[in-house]
């Protein structure tokens, strides 16, 4: 209304490809930064997104209140996805177990952030064969959770590594990130032997390019995204 021309968001500015070739300085920011700059935005394009952000708040005091409704809206989004309610089982019982190896973590003197990756990716790699980056890779994932893409048996192993270093670090008591990698690789082994083992007598690797949804839609006899061929 002014007339200002200063910026007077958090924004950051980046070298991105403009429409004339070159390189220029470009005003960027994040999700939270972004969906901010929407709610200030006074036009009736707006207003969806508007009410979906008090949408969205209005569930989060709802979850704050009462945990359970985030359990069975996560329950949801998963069914709308297509999966089918054993996988939701196990995805759910995975997050319970991922929270009691952060909190050991947490315990242990590990910082959150990088060094939960760190040991995330070790622990990945030693019953997969692949780090984090490199399964996400594989699977033609980009800012999608891993987790969520994994079939039924790279689920289980994936819990089966994360509940035994668990275990292992309550046995070990360990101090700090060094004496964590070492839990992280004994329990990745753990799970790749068994990895192993079921490969050996199925014939079969464990390994998948696709999720256990696309596996339940191919055996439906519906063809399987492209990208993941």
């Amino acid at each position: 209304k002014e007339g200002a021309d200063q910026l007077v968001t958090n924004c950051y500015q980046l070298k991105m490809r403009a429409e004339d070739g070159k390189m220029r300085l470009t005003d960027v920011a994040n999700n939270k930064e972004i969906l901010r700059i929407i709610q200030s935005v006074p036009s009736k394009k707006a207003e969806p997104f508007k009410q979906w952000l008090a949408a969205v708040g209005a569930e989060r005091i709802e979850e704050a209140q009462n945990p359970e409704i985030a359990i069975d809206r996560a329950m949801l989004h998963y069914r709308n996805l297509g999966y089918d309610e054993a996988w939701i089982n196990a995805r759910l019982q995975s997050i319970q177990f991922r929270k009691e190896l952060t909190d050991e973590w947490k315990r242990t003197g590990v910082k959150e952030g990088q060094e939960y990756a760190l040991l995330t990716s070790i622990m990945t790699q030693g019953w997969s064969g692949k780090t984090v980056k490199q399964y996400k890779q594989f699977k033609g994932l980009r800012k999608e959770n891993l987790r969520d893409n994994m079939t039924s048996l790279e689920l289980a192993l994936n819990i089966l590594a994360e509940t035994s270093a668990t275990e292992l670090s309550k046995t070990h008591n360990p101090n700090g990130i060094d004496s964590q990698k070492d839990i992280a690789r004994s329990s990745g082994k753990i799970a790749g032997d068994a990895r192993k083992n079921i490969e050996s007598q199925t014939g079969r690797p464990i390994i998948s390019r696709h999720s256990a949804k696309e596996l339940q839609i191919s055996d439906n006899g519906l063809s399987i995204n492209p990208r993941q061929q």
